[in-house]
């Protein structure tokens, strides 16, 4: 494999070639420069291979495109923009603080970290003002960063104040040992007192901002539901995540014919109630301390919002 920095324009520019091993053969060219490009992510890999940044035999490539030994493959990574991501004086919720760790009950409508076109009022802004440190794993968009909760999904949510710990609650989430518990209000009443949905989740096939249960280019994901409470028209349930892909609850629910209320994308068009977004609230987080050793668990009840709705439920119940 070989490396070298170039000049295009003004920025430097690393150039990665090398040729494909027979224990890469008849592989995807975004799994095979993952697995041999270990600094960055699959997920960033696809970005520049969207973004033409990938040859293979001097041709641009999808990230489906497979590969065979002897392939020629260059990817060109642009030098990252610097970006300066301010501290701001947010007021945030914090649940319990150590010298490794912040749980943080995140109210609903906070963006949990910086993204193009928006560097201001998110959760990290927030975190940048109030912590002296955090972890650099994620780079400087997502310091601290283990896990994120949509924008409009309220609740309790781990950060990491250094590497050690981040280390350490990354493993956890990849080996499903962290206990995440999730309040959910569906539409529709839900016969099955409980259940589990094991539904592959990938982009969807034709609005890429949605994921959706598809099987092509898709990760395993698996719910479990237990219903708490039926209304006339909802269903009152908790779930729980034995995977973490993107929006899971929202595309599971929606996927078996009960969206949750208030959900702007996946739910239904006309709403009830007068919502900012889907009721979907992170109750309950376990995990092991990464230094103690220790298994810590955390509750945060339900916003106003979400008892509001319910509230109203149960007088037309």
């Amino acid at each position: 494999m070989r490396f070298l920095v170039i000049i295009k324009g003004i920025k430097m520019e690393e150039l990665i070639s090398f040729k494909v091993e027979n224990k890469d053969n008849n592989k995807r060219v975004d799994v095979v420069l993952s697995d041999n490009i270990n600094k960055h992510s699959r997920s960033y890999i696809q970005k520049l291979i969207n973004g033409k940044h990938v040859k293979v035999n001097n041709f641009n490539v999808k990230a489906s495109h497979r590969v065979f030994e002897g392939d020629n493959v260059e990817i060109l990574i642009p030098k990252p923009v610097k970006i300066d991501i301010e501290p701001e004086n947010i007021p945030i919720d914090i649940v319990y603080e150590d010298k490794d760790v912040i749980i943080i009950n995140k109210r609903q409508g906070m963006v949990v970290h910086p993204a193009p076109g928006n560097y201001t009022g998110t959760l990290v802004n927030a975190l940048m003002f109030h912590c002296k440190s955090l972890s650099g794993i994620n780079g400087i968009l997502r310091p601290g960063i283990v896990h994120r909760i949509d924008k409009d999904t309220s609740g309790l949510l781990m950060v990491a104040k250094n590497d050690f710990a981040h280390r350490a609650l990354a493993n956890q989430l990849k080996e499903h040992t962290i206990k995440r518990k999730y309040i959910a209000l569906t539409e529709g009443l839900i016969n099955k007192d409980s259940g589990t949905i094991n539904l592959p989740i990938g982009r969807h096939p034709i609005n890429r901002k949605k994921m959706a249960v598809v099987n092509k280019n898709s990760k395993s994901a698996i719910t479990h539901f237990k219903v708490l409470d039926r209304f006339a028209k909802n269903t009152l349930i908790e779930a729980i995540l034995e995977t973490g892909r993107t929006h899971q609850i929202r595309v599971h629910m929606e996927h078996i014919g009960y969206p949750l209320v208030g959900d702007p994308i996946y739910g239904y068009q006309r709403q009830k109630f007068d919502l900012n977004g889907q009721l979907l609230h992170a109750k309950i987080i376990g995990f092991i301390h990464p230094s103690k050793g220790t298994y810590m668990e955390f509750e945060a009840e339900l916003p106003v919002c979400f008892i509001k709705v319910i509230d109203t439920l149960k007088r037309i119940k």
